[in-house]
């Protein structure tokens, strides 16, 4: 009777963990979909439900990792349906870090073209020092940060 306790806690375990990694399977799936579809501001809208999903999974795997023998004793075939739903994950996972990477490129290559048209529309320098020479720049500032 012991072991058949055991074997439902680790079998509601397994389901549990199965549940949030295609929760948060879909979820990246849904952004990824917005990335392609050109509209990254879609994201924006659910990027914390997102980040509250990938915690939990994080913590989750943390705990997986640090004591396994908490689902050794669910029964195979749930432990099988979690590696498949874990393999979609890092499927879609690596889909969606090339996705976001492109999107912070073309975000950065935004950032720097705008700056370039600023500084030639800006032209020549028109501030003068305390010698009456013209400074070297306009004293106005653009500044480009990687970790926006």
């Amino acid at each position: 009777m012991h072991d058949t306790a055991f074997t439902v806690t680790a079998s509601a375990r397994v389901r549990q963990l199965i549940d949030l990694t295609q929760s948060l399977t879909r979820r990246l799936s849904d952004e990824l979909a917005a990335f392609e579809a050109q509209r990254p501001q879609d994201v924006a809208a659910g990027l914390a439900e997102t980040q509250e999903l990938a915690n939990r999974y994080r913590r989750e795997s943390a705990q997986i990792k640090a004591d396994p023998s908490g689902l050794a004793r669910a029964p195979a075939a749930d432990r099988m349906a979690l590696v498949k739903a874990t393999e979609a994950f890092e499927a879609i996972l690596g889909r969606h870090a090339r996705a976001v990477e492109a999107a912070r490129i073309i975000s950065e290559g935004l950032v720097r073209t705008l700056a370039a048209e600023i500084r030639e529309q800006r032209g020549v320098p028109n501030a003068y020092g305390a010698t009456g020479q013209a400074t070297p720049t306009d004293g106005s500032a653009v500044a480009f940060s990687r970790s926006a």
